[in-house]
This record gives C-alpha cells, sequence and structure tokens, in this order.
C-alpha cells in the first residue's frame, strides 16, 4: 500500500502496533545535490525532525519490532539520536560498505592558486604557497553508510514478546552467510570459533553443541554480521586479504592454541608449523553479507517514464540503454531518476532479517520503490509513504514490473 504525502502525516492514518518492522533510507541532512527534501537549517534541526517521524514509525510498530534506518557519516549520530529521543531502544549499528563511492574533494593547492588570482594549471601549483599544500584535499572517498538498528521496546520478556506480537527477535537463519558448500572441521576454541563459525551461545568444550553448530554452519552458513558489503567492496577486501584458512587470524603460528577441543589442553605451535584454521578458507569477504544488485533493477518497469538518467548499454531492450531505432547512437533515457537508489538484494536482506514470514514491513521514505520492491520478492506485505510527486510514477512502475512469491530463501542471496 502506497500513501503519498509526508510520512508523518501519512502514518498518522495507520493503527497503532500494526506493522512488524521499519526498513528505510531517510534523507540524510546533507542538502545532497540541493534537494529541498534533504535540508534541514542546522544538525539540530535534522535531529529534530528524526524524532518527530520516529515518534509515528514508534506509534505503528508493534513491540519488540525491529527499525533500520540508513544515515550519512556526517549526520548518523543525530539520526541515532533522534530515534532513540523518540522511545527507541538502539541495539546496534550495520554498515553498508561499498566500493562505488566518488570523493568531492577541493584542492587545497589549487584553491589557494584560485585565491590568489595566479593561473591554475591542470597539474603543478603556480605560487609557492600552493606548492605547499600540494596533494591536500578536504574529503575522504565515501565507501560506508552506517544502518541504525532499533527496537521498539517489549512488552515482558522477548519469549513472551515474540508469542504475543510476533515481533522481537532477528531471523538469524534466514540472514545467515552461506558457506558456498566449504567443510568446517573442528579446529580451534568455541570462543575463538565465535567470528562466524559457530553460535555465540556455546558453551567451551561441549562436543555435542561443537559438532552441532558446525553441522548448522555447513547447512545454513555462517552467523550474520553487522557488515554489509557490495559486490565491488567484496572483491576489495578479498583482494587484500588474500586467501586464508578459516581462523588464521586467531589461530597462527607461534600462538596459543587448544590441542584437543574435546577436552585436551593449551599448548603451543613451534615457529615454523604452518597457519592452521577450521577446514575452511577464501577471501575476507566470505564472512559478510554480498549484495549482488542487478545492473537493470533500479529502472525495471519504468522505460515508458522517458525521462531521467541516461543508461548506456545494448539493443534497446528494457535495461540495455541504447535506442534500437538510432542504431546505438542514442543514449535512451531511463527513468528512475532517484540520487540514492539502494540495491534490491539488499533491502530485501534488511527485511529478511526483521520482519516475520507472512508480516508487513514499513517504509516511511519509500523514495523510488526499492523496499517495495523487495518486500514483494521476500513475499511480505508492505506500507510506504512518499511526499515527493516526481517518485510516486517510479514507484508505481517498479511495483508493477516486480516479482511475488519469491520467499524466504536461505542460500538465496548470500555469498
Amino acid at each position: 500500500m502506497l500513501l503519498i504525502g509526508d510520512c508523518i502525516d501519512q502514518m498518522k492514518t495507520l493503527e497503532v502496533d500494526s506493522v512488524d518492522a521499519i526498513v528505510t533510507d531517510p534523507p540524510y541532512g546533507l542538502e545532497f545535490m540541493g534537494k529541498e527534501w534533504d535540508g534541514f537549517g542546522t544538525p539540530l534541526g535534522f535531529q529534530t525532525w528524526s524524532e518527530q517521524w520516529a515518534r509515528e514509525a514508534l506509534r505503528v510498530l508493534k513491540p519488540g519490532g525491529h527499525l533500520l534506518a540508513f544515515g550519512g557519516t556526517r549526520m548518523y549520530h543525530r539520526l541515532a539520536a533522534g530515534i532513540e529521543d523518540a522511545g527507541f531502544e538502539i541495539r546496534d549499528t550495520l554498515m553498508w560498505l561499498y566500493g562505488s563511492g566518488f570523493p568531492k574533494s577541493l584542492d587545497v593547492s589549487k584553491a589557494i592558486d584560485k585565491a590568489a588570482g595566479a593561473e591554475v594549471p591542470v597539474t603543478a601549483p603556480s605560487t609557492e604557497a600552493a606548492k605547499k599544500w600540494q596533494g591536500w584535499g578536504t574529503a575522504l572517498k565515501p565507501a560506508v553508510e552506517p544502518i541504525v538498528l532499533a527496537r521498539k521496546p517489549l512488552i515482558g520478556t522477548v519469549a513472551a514478546n515474540v508469542l504475543t506480537h510476533g515481533t522481537g527477535g532477528l531471523n538469524i537463519d534466514a540472514s545467515r552467510i552461506g558457506t558456498n558448500g566449504e567443510k568446517i572441521a573442528p579446529f580451534g576454541t568455541p570462543t575463538n570459533a565465535r567470528s562466524g563459525i559457530m553460535d555465540s551461545t556455546n558453551e567451551p568444550r561441549d562436543p555435542a553443541k561443537i559438532a552441532n553448530a558446525l553441522a548448522k554452519v555447513e547447512k545454513y552458513g555462517r552467523w550474520p554480521a553487522n557488515i554489509l558489503l557490495d559486490e565491488e567492496a567484496a572483491a576489495m577486501l578479498d583482494e587484500q586479504s588474500g586467501v586464508q584458512k578459516d581462523g588464521v587470524a586467531v589461530k597462527h603460528r607461534g600462538s596459543n592454541f587448544e590441542t584437543n577441543i574435546y577436552g585436551g589442553g593449551i599448548g603451543r605451535m613451534p615457529p615454523g608449523t604452518p597457519d592452521h584454521g577450521f577446514g575452511g578458507g577464501g577471501g575476507a569477504s566470505r564472512f559478510f553479507y554480498v549484495a549482488k544488485a542487478s545492473r537493470s533493477e533500479r529502472n525495471a518497469g519504468t522505460w515508458q517514464l522517458k525521462k531521467g538518467h541516461t543508461d548506456f548499454g545494448g539493443n534497446g531492450k528494457p535495461g540495455s540503454g541504447f535506442n534500437e531505432v538510432t542504431h546505438g547512437t542514442v543514449p535512451k533515457l531511463a527513468a528512475n531518476i532517484h540520487p540514492t537508489v539502494k540495491p534490491v538484494a539488499l533491502m530485501r536482506y534488511l527485511i529478511r532479517l526483521v520482519t516475520p514470514k507472512g508480516g508487513t514491513v514499513l517504509d516511511p521514505f519509500m523514495g523510488s520503490g526499492t523496499t517495495a520492491v523487495a518486500a514483494i520478492e521476500e513475499g511480505v506485505e508492505w506500507i510506504g509513504c512518499e511526499r515527493e510527486p516526481e517518485y510516486v510514477a517510479i514507484i508505481e512502475a517498479r511495483i508493477a514490473a516486480a516479482q511475488p512469491g519469491m520467499g524466504l530463501n536461505l542460500e538465496e542471496d548470500t555469498k
């Protein structure tokens, strides 16, 4: 269900305790690209507004229901504070890492030359003052967006809340990180194994629990982490880490190690012995969820709208980019003009983490409709709010093109 208008007003029309989860990508308060909807005057103004919409979100969320909201690195603290001031419990911070960011940095050396009235060359600075500041800038390459994980206060215990309202926990098994069939050997201590190999609830030196945990990891995957990657970030991480055995970082030569996990003592690996692990191996990205986004997903169903960004591609078919009539010389217009579209795979994963099967997820800031598309593909109900008229047609077109019935799948969209 799409509600058109300001989300604070639209959420007032929803019943109290009526949605199971909230997954959203609100404005970041950075005046992004000069957009009016992302300007709030001052940082405190942004925090106050965040509290206002979060209070309505809290009202409609079931007790124990979770909220996941993206933020920008410069204003995330204001977002989290506003959500907390609204009455939510801050449970964690997830980090969405991506490799496609581009630094928007001022060249200090060139700025000095320009201020001095000197000619600004493409390469070397002109003035002596500028030469001293060559190589200095004002910004880093953006590569991360934090996501606040908050929960509406429980009524009673977690167990009681879950049984009464169907909310209060995270769907760990549906969000595990696939192991690609690698075999996990029982080497190392449970303490070390908790970094993605075993469940954190295992007690030390319990062979049955360790064996059960390893079997579960091999079948369903590793425990989900609070780091999320896109494919480019995963490739960059693997390039730096190289192929390593599971557990090498904590079980390297020369360190203390448990000689017999089933009740043995602590020994010391002599210098020169090979690194040991838990039996598996690969790049470091295997411990984290990796969103594998389709190149054409943001524009699915919107080609008839004929406006927006150009999408260079192949033969004029949806998603390919070029106008077939002009034989590939004129770029076709892709209609999704929203500037901050998240991958559908990422939003599916977040929905899966906090939304019970058959539940309802709310997105107060629908944008171009990615959360709705993700909810449809996950087989859950959705409610979305959008204030900007230019995005409503995009949402409707993407919803019409979404494929329902894909459901929860432990193996899909995992690495």
